[in-house]
């Protein structure tokens, strides 16, 4: 397969950036995009020219470090993270397009890399329960009940990886917000800080420069783990419930 890659190259977050071109043979299908990647700059190498900086870890889909945007797509055409997307959803003589998350609290680091630690800091602010709870309980100490438990486990599936914010046309990070309110937020365990989480890490997603929700719904299809986009909803209600108890 032979392909011709328009890839965004910006040395540091200060310089100017400017997508690049090159021609790229010997790619199979049966390749993931990371692996593609590799193979590019292994030929860059060999050139004496600087390879393209962009993040991965784990590469099992797991870790949300590998995302950029593939053809105005976040993690590219499938529903997956870019290290599961594989070359067998293109053709020979494609032109893909590849280029980093972009939003204004994404500051770009190095060519597609991008600093996602404003995600961080809304977790610093409440995505926590600081009751101390000693050893481990014995698994079924706390009853739970099962559609609690369903929808803590399906929040909790959020790994990070920024395609919501990539995804919105107004860069915003509600879904990721949701997320990780409505995992904690549903459970016993999480019910004394119920109140101060939403409204602390709300007031911190906002303070991080994320856009405004509209609702358009971009977030929740380029989500790899399919966190749904009533997780908004759900916070949006625990978020008013908040504010109505706190007298704001």
């Amino acid at each position: 397969m032979r392909l011709t890659l328009r890839i965004w190259r910006q040395a540091n977050a200060g310089a100017d950036g400017a997508m690049a071109t090159y021609e790229i043979d010997g790619i199979t299908e049966d390749m993931s995009f990371l692996e593609m990647l590799d193979a590019l700059n292994e030929k860059l190498i060999l050139a004496g020219d600087t390879p393209v900086a962009f993040d991965h870890d784990c590469r099992e889909g797991i870790c949300g470090a590998c995302g950029v945007v593939i053809n105005g797509d976040a993690h590219g055409p499938e529903r997956t993270t870019t290290c599961q997307l594989h070359m067998r959803h293109f053709d020979d003589g494609d032109t893909i397009d590849v280029e980093p998350w972009r939003a204004g609290a994404f500051p770009v680091v190095k060519d597609l890399v991008v600093d996602r630690s404003a995600f961080d800091r809304i977790i610093g602010s409440g995505g926590y329960v600081t009751a101390p709870t000693g050893a481990a309980p014995e698994a079924h100490a706390t009853a739970v009940p099962k559609p609690a438990a369903d929808s803590a486990f399906e929040h909790a599936e959020c790994i990070g990886c920024g395609a919501c914010v990539a995804a919105c046309p107004n860069g915003a990070a509600m879904l990721f917000t949701s997320a990780k309110v409505n995992h904690l937020n549903v459970l016993p365990q999480g019910a004394p800080e119920r109140e101060t989480r939403v409204l602390d890490m709300v007031a911190r997603m906002d303070e991080e420069g994320f856009g405004g929700c509209t609702l358009a719904g971009e977030c929740a299809t380029a989500c790899p783990k399919g966190i749904p986009l009533t997780s908004i909803t759900s916070m949006n209600r625990e978020w008013l419930r908040a504010t109505r108890k706190a007298g704001r």
